[in-house]
């Protein structure tokens, strides 16, 4: 039996409602990985094929900015301005930093993260 790979399209919300996250202002809402919270958003993004949010995890990773694709938000909380995300704390933690001089649409860095998520849904193809 032979089965297809699925496609994992890291940079899209997984409902309309996370989609409207810019237009309704998610920056400075806190953000919780499955096992705790992790930071508050410091940017976000609505593009189509290009969603995500930056995540400022203040002490938590030294300071480290970090970013998440939009796949990756389980749901937004509005009344307690919280973004959930389906990863760990760890996840979130060894995920592939920013490089020196690049900026967050960088392709080679997004492609980076977007391969580095995909595979903690199962390694199936991913989009870039």
């Amino acid at each position: 039996m032979t089965t297809s790979p699925w496609e994992w399209n890291a940079w899209d919300f997984r409902d309309r409602e996370s989609a409207s996250a810019e237009d309704r202002g998610i920056v400075g809402f806190k953000v919780s990985a499955t096992d705790g919270d992790i930071g508050k958003v410091d940017a976000a993004s609505t593009e189509v094929g290009a969603s995500q949010i930056v995540v400022d995890t203040g002490p938590w990773i030294f300071g480290r900015q970090v970013l998440i694709p939009a796949a990756c938000i389980e749901r937004i909380d509005w009344d307690e301005e919280r973004v959930v995300v389906d990863q760990s704390k760890d996840q979130i933690k060894n995920s592939p930093e920013l490089r020196e001089g690049s900026t967050w649409d960088d392709p080679g860095y997004r492609a980076d993260v977007s391969k580095y998520f995909s595979d903690s849904y199962g390694g199936g193809r991913h989009t870039l």
